[in-house]
Parts: structure tokens; C-alpha cells; sequence
């Protein structure tokens, strides 16, 4: 009983959350279940349930994950103030009248908002409302214009500033730290959510060139499939730059603050919240002097907190870092001014109302799975499942390469059933540290786990992303034709993760570069 009941928890929490069960009472119920039960075999200590509270107080005072409901904001704001729209809108009509343009237009645009947002629900469901019937429309193939959809809207899951990221992030570095300190490290190493945004960047950009480039080569050797839009509205400059410079500026600012060490990931994502409330505002309000006043005074304040110190309580402040003070006390209020009548905007139009109402909910969502989650590995580790997946791992022929190979496999089949947040939450939680005490770097885990994750969610028949694309779908679209296009793109996915295992610096030399390492 003491050797199975660890692993048979495990399979009963994957049954239940399979079932449709809700997954953080699931993960908790079955946790304390199982918790009884070794209890009166004498084989599981309660003590282990008062450790949760403690989980608990350090989930609230956790600085990373409070970058959660901020990105969550971020794109919902993007997408119920309709910026997304008019960015689809204008690079579609900018490369629609070239050979398959429609669908790198939507490949170029997935990345520039999954760089904004890192939601890929809403990414998918938002460029298959407005993308598909266009490109059907078109005489696209209505497999190549699914599959490039759903392949689009998965980059959310690895082109930070992404959900996954950050909570996979978190979670790779207490296991990192785990690792280390059960190695009899005692100053152990730290690995941040910046460094795997660094690490995810450079195979993020070579997922959507090689996205674009499959686009291109269906495009010449099959031209029927991808036809150019010989209809196709010309598109102003004015109206490209007035759709692309707003993402561009906000992604700049993000990931810039965010690479550059001017900030951690959550005073990036702060710095992302407030520049989509400038963005709606000035969407919302058909243009606006005063509102884009203020998004030049907020790139003004990122690009001074990172030239001067503007600290005031401090001694020797010379000129420079005084006119410098002064400077950013004008554009914090200028700054301010505009958030406010960006804010009165969105609320009188009825936007911030639900932006906040979705970001809650989903924000919610999160932290009481993050709560299951715990108590499920305090249990779980009680039973001494640590022991036995770390005894199952290191007994595989091949050492660490198996044993991460083995890892990747089980987390692409849980990837069909389970969403990102309960895989990140038990799972890895479960293998990291144990992988990362036989030697592989925590950066390229992380990636690797990402991408996996975005894999497992657009594989037919049970990838996430295709469920998003077939509930907006027309009719004509069958089911099966979404499968069909799907599957380049999955392959494409799949070189990719083999050209990470062979050529690991891909993801960890840009890290390496900014942070050091």
C-alpha cells in the first residue's frame, strides 16, 4: 500500500479533472482523500497539512505572481477595446493582395499579440472571429487558414510577456532552489521569469519565421490553396502605423524594462497595464493629444528610471539627477492626468467594467488552483511520491536525457486533457527538481516545457487551441479540416523542440548575454 498509494493518488486527481470535475477542488479534495487514508495506514503524517497555510501566505506575498492579473489585463484590454481588431484588420489588407499574404499577415500578427497579451484563448478566438471568414472569403484553404490560426494563437504560450511563463517561471525557480539545497548547496543559484522571457524569446522568433516561411512555400507550390485578395482595399501608411506603433511601443516597453534590468517582470507588467489603459482610452476616444501625451510621458519614465537614479531619499543628488527628478515629477503628473481621462473613457463606454470583471475572474482562477495544487503536493510528497518518481526517473537507461525525454512525453499527453495551470502546479513542481539535480539547466527546462505545452495544445484531437478555433468556426468548416491544417504546424513544433534538445544554447545564450549567467 505505501509503495502505490503515491502514484495511485496521482492517476485518481488526473481521472477526476478528465471527469470535468472543477480542478482546484479537485486537486484539494483528492489531496486530503488520500491524505486520510495513509493516515489510517499509518503510512502519511497530518503534520503535513499544516505546512499549507504557510504555502498559502507565501503564494500572497509572492512579488512574481502578481504580474498574473496585470498581463491578464493587458490583454484583455487589447481585445474588449478592439486594438487587436484594427491591428488585424490593417496587416491583412497590407499583405493581402500578395500569394498567401492573408496568412502571414495573421502569423505576424499572432506573435506582435502574443508579445502584447500572452493569452492564448483570446487570441485564437479573436483572430478566428475576424481572420477566418475573411480568408474563406478569399478562396483560401479552409485547412491552411485554420491551421494557421490556431498556430498563430499558440504563440501566447511561448513569445513573452507570457501567463505560462510567468507561473512556470516561479515554479522552475523554487525547484531550482529545491535542488540545489537538497545537493547541500546552501547559497544556491536563483533563475528568474526574465531570464526564461530571454530564454523564450529567440525560439519564439524562429516559431514565426518558420511559420511565415510554411505559409510562403504553400503559397508557391500550391497556389489555389492561398490565393492573393485581388479585391484588397489599398491601406493608408497612416492607418498601418496608427495599428502597428502602439503594440510595437507597448512591447517595447515591457520586454525592453524587462531585458534591459530596468525592471523586474512585475513592474514591467504594471508599466504593460497602464499602457493599454492609454491605448483603449485613446482607441475608445477615436484619437486623443492629451492621452498620447501621456503614453510618450510613460516611455519617458521607464527610459529615465533607467539612465538616472531618481531615488529622493538619498544624499549628493547633483544637477543632472535633479533636473532628471524634476523631469519625471512633470511626466508622472502628465502622466497621470491621462490615466484618468483614459479611465473615465473605458468606464463610460462599459469596457473597464468587464476588462476588470474578466481579469478578476480569470486572476481568481488561478490562485485557487495554485491552492489545490499545493495541498496536492504536500500530500503527494507526504505519501513520498517525490521518492518514487525520483527512484523511477534515475532507474531509466540513459540518465538525464531520458529522464527529461520521459518528462516531455507525459506532459504532451496531460496537455490533451489539462490546461497549462494545473500541468505548471503539479507536475513540474513533481519532476523539476529532480531534473535539475542530475544538471539540466533550469532556462532551457522551462523552454522546453513551453513549447512542449504549446504543442500538446494545437495536436488534434485534443489541443486546446482547436476547441477555441472550432466554438467560432463557421459551419463550413469541418472539424476535420481543422485537424488537417493543424498538423504542419505541429510537425514545425516538434523540429523545433528537437532542434532546442540538440542546440541548447538557443535558449540559453541571450540569457547568458543580458543577465550574465
Amino acid at each position: 500500500m505505501s509503495e502505490t498509494l503515491d502514484l495511485l493518488m496521482f492517476a485518481c486527481a488526473c481521472l477526476f479533472l478528465m471527469s470535468g470535475y472543477p480542478v482546484a477542488f479537485t486537486l484539494a479534495g483528492t489531496a486530503l482523500i488520500f491524505g486520510l487514508i495513509g493516515h489510517y495506514f499509518d503510512i502519511f503524517d497530518t503534520a503535513f497539512f499544516f505546512a499549507l497555510p504557510q504555502r498559502v501566505f507565501g503564494t500572497m506575498t509572492n512579488e512574481v505572481l502578481m504580474a498574473v492579473p496585470m498581463f491578464v489585463f493587458m490583454g484583455t484590454m487589447l481585445e474588449r477595446a478592439r486594438i487587436a481588431e484594427d491591428l488585424l484588420e490593417n496587416m491583412a489588407r497590407l499583405f493581402g493582395s500578395l500569394r498567401g499574404g492573408l496568412g502571414i499577415a495573421v502569423s505576424i500578427v499572432g506573435a506582435l499579440l502574443a508579445a502584447s497579451t500572452g493569452i492564448v484563448g483570446a487570441t485564437v478566438v479573436t483572430m478566428g472571429l475576424l481572420s477566418l471568414p475573411t480568408m474563406l472569403k478569399r478562396g483560401y484553404d479552409p485547412a491552411l487558414a485554420s491551421g494557421s490560426i490556431a498556430a498563430a494563437g499558440t504563440l501566447g504560450q511561448i513569445i513573452p510577456p507570457s501567463i505560462v511563463l510567468v507561473l512556470l517561471g516561479d515554479v522552475i525557480a523554487n525547484a531550482y532552489q529545491k535542488a540545489q539545497l537538497e545537493q547541500g548547496i546552501f547559497s544556491p543559484d536563483t533563475v528568474s521569469v526574465g531570464e526564461l522571457f530571454a530564454g523564450s524569446l529567440l525560439p519564439g522568433l524562429v516559431l514565426v519565421g518558420a511559420y511565415v516561411s510554411y505559409q510562403f512555400i504553400v503559397a508557391v507550390l500550391q497556389p489555389h490553396k492561398a490565393p492573393p485578395a485581388v479585391d484588397s482595399e489599398p491601406v493608408a501608411l497612416s492607418a498601418i502605423l496608427s495599428a502597428l506603433l502602439p503594440p510595437i511601443f507597448l512591447i517595447v516597453a515591457v520586454l525592453g524594462s524587462i531585458l534591459g534590468g530596468i525592471a523586474t517582470p512585475t513592474e514591467a507588467a504594471s508599466v504593460g497595464a497602464i499602457g493599454t489603459i492609454l491605448l483603449a482610452g485613446d482607441r475608445l476616444q477615436g484619437g486623443s493629444q492629451l492621452i498620447r501625451a501621456g503614453a510618450v510621458a510613460l516611455f519617458g519614465l521607464v527610459v529615465l528610471n533607467g539612465l538616472f537614479d531618481l531615488r529622493l531619499e538619498r544624499d549628493n543628488i547633483n544637477l543632472i539627477s535633479a533636473i532628471a527628478m524634476g523631469t519625471a515629477l512633470l511626466l508622472g503628473a502628465l502622466l497621470g492626468w491621462s490615466i484618468i481621462v483614459s479611465l473615465i473613457t473605458t468606464h463610460r463606454l462599459e469596457v473597464l467594467k468587464s476588462v476588470t470583471r474578466s481579469t478578476m475572474h480569470t486572476t481568481s482562477m488561478v490562485f485557487v488552483i495554485l491552492i489545490g495544487a499545493a495541498l496536492f503536493s504536500l500530500v503527494f510528497r507526504g505519501l513520498g511520491g517525490d521518492e518514487s518518481i525520483k527512484e523511477l526517473l534515475e532507474a531509466l537507461p540513459g540518465g538525464k536525457w531520458t529522464a527529461v525525454a520521459i518528462v516531455m512525453l507525459v506532459m504532451f499527453a496531460l496537455g490533451f486533457f489539462l490546461d497549462f495551470i494545473e500541468i505548471i502546479f503539479v507536475v513540474v513542481p513533481i519532476v523539476g527538481p529532480i531534473l535539475l539535480a542530475m544538471g539540466v539547466d533550469p532556462v532551457w527546462l522551462g523552454v522546453m516545457m513551453a513549447i512542449n505545452l504549446q504543442t500538446s495544445f494545437l495536436t488534434p484531437p485534443f489541443g486546446f487551441a482547436l476547441f477555441y478555433l472550432r466554438g467560432v468556426a463557421p459551419p463550413s468548416v469541418s472539424t476535420g479540416q481543422i485537424y488537417r491544417g493543424a498538423i504542419p504546424f505541429v510537425f514545425i513544433q516538434l523540429v523545433m523542440l528537437l532542434m532546442l534538445a540538440l542546440f541548447p544554447a538557443l535558449a540559453t545564450w541571450l540569457p547568458e548575454m543580458i543577465f550574465g549567467d
